[in-house]
């Protein structure tokens, strides 16, 4: 499987992953197109694509939290027909790998908490790789009815902790908040 990353807006990297990234998030708020170019041309996101064949398998959109060496995963998805084939896990240790040699030194989501059967699986997932819950802190947005916990992943042996949900989402707010200013 072949891995593509880009800081810049790339079309054909784009129109590769953009199914992938509709049936995932389309209609559970997912940014739109427009904002997702707003992010690459302000240069605080990179879109990644795991390609075989040439039809790409996977795809994640990632972000730099501002003065910090921290990663956000804003979107991961694998193509729905390839769920649950390991693929997933993957890309997280690909891009793990990605953000080490780009010296980011621990990697952030937040991952809705309500629940239910598959928001439990997607906590279950992100544990595998590696991830943790950092405290009982649930997030409420003004904007989106689900509950969210923050998860953290240090990717160095000295990297600084970080100080619980409340801190991971005042970075995680400040991300979005940047993504959709003009």
């Amino acid at each position: 499987m072949d891995f593509f990353t880009t800081d810049k807006w790339n079309e054909t990297l784009w129109k590769k992953a953009k199914g992938i990234y509709l049936d995932a998030f389309g209609d559970k708020g997912g940014k739109p197109e427009k904002i997702i170019k707003n992010m690459f041309s302000k240069g605080i996101c990179n879109l990644h694509v795991w390609v075989e064949a040439d039809s790409a398998v996977a795809m994640a959109l990632t972000g730099r939290v501002q003065r910090t060496p921290i990663l956000l995963i804003d979107y991961l998805a694998v193509r729905r027909e390839l769920q649950g084939k390991g693929i997933g896990l993957l890309c997280v240790g690909k891009l793990k790998e990605w953000a080490l040699s780009m010296k980011f030194e621990g990697i952030l989501l937040e991952a809705e908490s309500e629940e239910t059967p598959d928001n439990l699986a997607r906590i279950r997932f992100w544990k595998k790789g590696g991830f943790e819950i950092l405290d009982d802190y649930t997030h409420h947005y003004i904007w989106v009815p689900e509950p969210y916990k923050a998860m953290w992943h240090p990717l160095k042996a000295d990297t600084v902790p970080m100080n619980g949900g409340r801190e991971a989402f005042g970075y995680i707010t400040a991300f979005h908040k940047e993504s959709f200013r003009k």
